[in-house]
């Protein structure tokens, strides 16, 4: 059996460099106590913002600084951390990261009271008086949208200073995850082999071999199950925060609340919810019969969905190999953009290792003002190189968008983040089809676009299905437990699969997987971003690759326009629910052309 890697065993050019940030840990921990220092730069205007238009725009400009630097911080330590979650240093340095940026967020909370508390019509009048303030708009008018659900400038300078505390369920699960939890060997034909969670979802969850992927199904649900009632704890604790804010804040519900920020309608919210599961659920479950079937199971496990349907054609790559694909398949967004993705493979800006106590999944973090830094575990496999073109997605997104936006302008509402992502898996699918005449690697790559769209309107979508059923529970009073989450997660599986796929113990546990609970509802923009891919890609098909000009404009814009009206700037209108129909309807072809190939 071989021994998972420490992180110190780990080859340095496997791994991320850090140094891009800050060269030592002792130059972040000055730079810790600088940010502290120059937190005057911002409170120095406090109580004087009434003055007029160039105090405002000088407080804002310090604030816009002081964040940018307090990101870059804060990520280097979190960067650390995610390498390695289990040693206590670095633990205790993202807590440090944690405190600071609650310290500052708390001490620049006048900032925003002060300016809601101008009569109305004060801020349009300084923006037409001072043209420099135009950078700030957009942050000024969402500021507008907040003050019917501000509270009294003390209460907000306290909820401020909580902030470490008001995120603690996203650490506590985050740590248990990376640091605690350990999963048995198992044995299958007879060769014991380890088991983690990095091991379990980027190489036996898809394995060929149903001995090892069912065996090592068994290791991970025994392994998570210890911690059911630690995870619904935190989970609980985290809709309960958000129910408490939405009442205090005048909300109709937690739902409403956290869309607030997303910049999108309640109505968008639920057609995503409620077409997709409704319209996409036939296809998926024709898809798990073809699997059965195909794969000459007595029954189809829920460790079984992602099984590849050719088993003995398994495409591998080479790190190297990947990039080089990943170029030519991004060529049609220009060569500003292609010169960016070579970069993050020549000067380490990804980190593939896999040792122990490394955060599972895939992430990139774009601090501004460095590059991008990409998180993932390296297999060899096909399937990493759309992984990795997803994240890179994410570092072509937010870098085009530094370049041409200030900090404060940089990052859009959720629902537009995962857009740019999908985008790239879609063009690397292209790639490969354009070049490729054998059949079973043609079928490979559709089963691969399929397992983006399963990733995406499956498995995030009823995440998202999880999440509303239990904020409106929770709301009427039902408490949150491990039992509660065990029994929704299960129906919601199996009204989506009927009676194609067993939904055992282990399935009701998923719940347990994912951190994006603790990120407000972002499990459903996942498919929004799906969505407007899918939909950009026919474009492509029909007008030519021109469209991607167009992207590219979108990229740059950073935060200035909402999500619906950045993808309006390309001719998308998710106003609209046939888009979103639309994409079903793809899944539904592709199916249709995968049963026709078997």
């Amino acid at each position: 059996m071989n021994k998972p890697l420490t992180r110190a065993e780990v080859a340095p050019d496997q791994t991320w460099n850090l140094d891009d940030l800050f060269a030592t840990r002792q130059a972040w921990l000055a730079e810790m106590a600088a940010i502290e220092q120059a937190l005057e730069t911002v409170t120095a205007h406090q109580g004087h913002l009434a003055e007029g238009a160039v105090r405002l725009l000088a407080c804002l400009d310090a604030r816009d600084a002081l964040m940018a630097r307090l990101q870059r911080a804060y990520t280097f330590a979190s960067l650390r951390n995610a390498e390695d979650g289990g040693d206590p240093a670095r633990q205790s340095d993202q807590a440090n990261a944690a405190g600071l940026y609650a310290r500052v967020e708390a001490a620049t909370k006048f900032v925003d009271t002060e300016i809601l508390a101008l009569p109305d019509g004060t801020v349009q009048r300084w923006l037409a008086e001072q043209p420099l303030l135009a950078v700030h708009r957009t942050d000024l008018d969402d500021l507008a949208s907040l003050k019917p659900h501000m509270l009294s400038a003390e209460t907000e300078r306290v909820l401020a200073s909580l902030g470490e505390v008001l995120e603690s369920p996203f650490m506590v699960y985050q740590r248990s995850k990376t640091s605690d939890m350990q999963f048995a060997p198992f044995t299958a034909g007879g060769r014991e082999q380890p088991n983690s969670f990095n091991l379990y979802e980027w190489t036996y969850e898809g394995s060929a071999d149903a001995g090892v992927r069912r065996a090592a199904w068994v290791s991970f649900c025994k392994g998570l199950a210890p911690y059911r009632n630690t995870y619904a704890a935190t989970f609980a604790t985290e809709v309960t925060k958000n129910i408490a804010l939405a009442k205090a804040r005048g909300y109709p519900g937690a739902e409403q609340f956290l869309l607030h920020q997303h910049k999108v309608s309640f109505d968008l919210y639920t057609n995503i919810l409620d077409t997709i599961q409704a319209e996409l659920a036939p296809h998926m479950q024709r898809y798990a019969r073809l699997r059965q079937r195909v794969l000459g199971l007595d029954r189809l496990l829920y460790c079984d969905i992602k099984a590849p349907l050719d088993p003995d054609y398994v495409p591998a790559i080479t790190f190297d190999e990947a990039g080089d694909l990943i170029l030519k398949a991004v060529a049609p967004m220009g060569p500003e953009y292609v010169e960016l993705v070579r970069t993050a493979f020549q000067r380490r800006w990804i980190d593939r290792a896999s040792n122990t106590g490394k955060a599972s999944g895939a992430f990139c973090a774009s601090p501004y003002g460095a590059h991008p830094f990409i998180l993932m575990t390296w297999t060899d496999s096909m399937r990493d190189a759309f992984i990795l073109a997803h994240e890179l997605g994410h570092a072509g997104h937010f870098l085009t968008a530094q370049r041409h936006q200030r900090y404060v302008n940089t990052r859009p509402a959720m629902p537009f983040v995962e857009a740019p992502s999908i985008m790239n898996e879609v063009l690397l699918a292209r790639q490969i089809l354009q070049g490729e005449a054998d059949p079973r690697m043609r079928r490979w790559v559709l089963m691969q676009v399929l397992g983006t769209y399963h990733h995406n309107f499956v498995t995030h979508l009823l995440e998202a299905e999880l999440q509303r059923q239990v904020y409106r529970l929770a709301e009427g009073g039902q408490p949150v437990t491990a039992a509660l989450l065990d029994e929704r997660k299960a129906a919601i599986l199996k009204a989506f699969w009927g009676d194609t796929v067993v939904i055992d113990e282990g399935a009701a546990m998923t719940w347990m997987r994912q951190p994006h609970y603790y990120l407000g509802l972002y499990p459903y923009t996942y498919s929004v971003g799906l969505v407007a891919a899918t939909a950009l890609a026919e474009k492509a098909r029909n007008e030519g690759d021109g469209v991607f000009a167009g992207w590219l404009d979108v990229l740059r814009a950073g935060g200035t326009l909402p999500p619906l009206l950045l993808m309006q700037q390309v001719g998308i209108d998710l106003s609209s629910p046939q888009p979103i129909r639309d994409a079903v309807g793809y899944v539904g072809r592709m199916i249709e052309d995968l049963e026709a190939s078997f």
